[in-house]
């Protein structure tokens, strides 16, 4: 089952092979909690053979085929594990757009499933959207000025406020599918459980690589190399095919 993988993955019970941890900041700060308490994030679990089965489910699969045609590749992956939040409120999302962390287009050809893995609402931060801006465009993106701090590649929309966003609240099982130019984000998991979702973002082949340089893009563009080469890998964050 995947939330029994997960927990073993959180405990080192399985081998993480090319999966990338990530761990909420104050928690790790405060170095006093460890496995699934600590892990807010799996990233790349396409590589993972247990994970992976849920980019080819047909249920999901259908519906995204619906959306941005058939030929179809599964490009950024992530299991989401909000933990009670340690009281500095890092368990936040801030408002953002997906197409940041993308550097292909066209937007219209890439969308995101978002599947529940447990119930989610208010209470420990359900997804929460702005209808009506993926008909928009990519705004600047940058870390918020959060007390307490924010956690590794949580950019948010520099200056936006906004009073009119709608909470997504949902069940196990539960999935909703989104444009990457939607805004959206989460708040702090104020209970004593965990707020689990799995998620995939797919493009169509039809999708191009684009050179970010000099775009509001540059920024992560240069995390994402800078942290691959602390790991002494050398990539590009874009490529030529898709």
């Amino acid at each position: 089952m995947p939330l029994d993988h997960f927990i073993k993955l959180c405990n080192g019970e399985r081998e993480k092979g090319q999966l990338t941890m990530m761990k909420d900041v104050s928690l790790m700060k405060q170095g006093v909690v460890q496995g699934e308490r600590l892990v807010n994030k799996i990233q790349d679990f396409i590589h993972d053979d247990c994970l992976s089965r849920y980019c080819f489910l047909p249920q999901v699969l259908d519906n995204v085929e619906s959306v941005i045609g058939p030929n179809i590749k599964a490009m950024h992956t992530m299991l989401i594990n909000k933990p009670p939040d340690s009281g500095q409120m890092t368990s936040r999302h801030p408002m953002h757009q997906d197409l940041h962390y993308f550097p292909f287009r066209p937007a219209d050809g890439i969308v995101a499933s978002w599947t529940a893995m447990e119930p989610v609402h208010k209470e420990n931060g359900c997804l929460f959207v702005v209808p009506g801006t993926h008909k928009g465009t990519l705004l600047q993106h940058d870390y918020p000025e959060w007390e307490g701090g924010v956690n590794k590649f949580y950019h948010g929309v520099r200056g936006f406020h906004d009073t009119n966003h709608t909470y997504v609240e949902m069940e196990k099982g539960d999935t909703v599918f989104f444009h990457p130019l939607l805004l959206h984000g989460s708040g702090s998991n104020t209970t004593n459980g965990f707020r689990k979702a799995i998620s995939c973002h797919y493009a169509s082949t039809k999708c191009h690589y684009i050179d970010v340089s000099g775009t509001s893009q540059e920024n992560i563009a240069k995390e994402v190399e800078e942290m691959a080469k602390r790991r002494g890998v050398q990539i590009s964050f874009q490529v030529r095919n898709l």
